[in-house]
């Protein structure tokens, strides 16, 4: 029988074959984890992937959907670590997924020691000069803000994780997009595959996902834009058959 507190509930992911254990207090999976999940190329049958800064597992649940391979997510937050692997026994995945609490920084040997085929990561989006007093809660500030890793921190550590000609996938703001192109570079990621998310079609950009390759070849893919929403409170039809597929 799985734990589930008093704070918490148990949600349904978007392809409603899974559960995962949430609460409002701490940050709950969002659009950006789901469409990073679902942009990534993943090895279909065999092969290791890895999840940075994984929160509660979304990622790592949506990606079990489409691979077989193993699959560890990485969470330095206590409290969201406790809640992906309760969410892990709930959907009786603990053979294919497991969650290590740990700094992304300071990675154990066991993890430093392997090469990964796929390396995800939606990382804290603010740097942490953004930070301001009116979000106080300390989940949500580690979760948005660049407190114990920066966009460098990430990418670095993708780099060493990923084998050779691997793939590293990252959900992003797209104002971060010449930062993240040029710190891939300089930790040997060639960028791939970029694809912006809109919320309306006559809005700017508020989503990057970004696809690359270590030690790739360079030359970069543009996929068609996503738009979110076709008026205030429906789905265009792509988005529904991307979130929801």
């Amino acid at each position: 029988m799985v734990t589930i507190h008093t704070s918490e509930r148990i949600d349904y992911l978007p392809n409603r074959s899974l559960q995962i254990i949430q609460a409002s207090d701490v940050f709950s999976f969002s659009m950006d984890a789901v469409l990073l999940a679902k942009f990534a190329y993943v090895p279909i049958q065999k092969g290791k992937i890895i999840d940075l800064c994984t929160g509660n597992g979304i990622i790592p649940f949506m990606l079990s959907t489409r691979s077989k391979a193993s699959i560890t997510g990485v969470e330095i937050q206590e409290r969201l670590y406790d809640m992906a692997v309760r969410s892990n026994e709930l959907n009786q995945l603990s053979s294919q997924i497991d969650f290590v609490q740990a700094d992304i920084k300071s990675l154990p040997p066991e993890i430093l020691g392997q090469e990964y085929d796929l390396v995800t990561c939606n990382p804290p989006y603010f740097e942490k000069k953004e930070l301001s007093d009116r979000n106080v809660n300390i989940h949500f500030q580690i979760a948005r803000h660049e407190i114990y890793c920066t966009l460098e921190d990430v990418i670095q550590v993708c780099s060493k994780l990923v084998r050779q000609k691997g793939k590293v996938a990252l959900v992003h703001r797209p104002e971060r997009l010449t930062d993240i192109f040029e710190q891939m570079r300089k930790y040997r990621i060639e960028p791939k595959r970029v694809q912006f998310v809109q919320p309306k079609a006559n809005k700017e950009a508020n989503i990057v996902l970004v696809e690359g390759i270590k030690d790739g070849k360079p030359g970069v893919k543009c996929l068609p834009t996503i738009i979110v929403y076709e008026d205030e409170k429906t789905y265009t039809k792509e988005f529904q058959a991307i979130y929801y597929g």
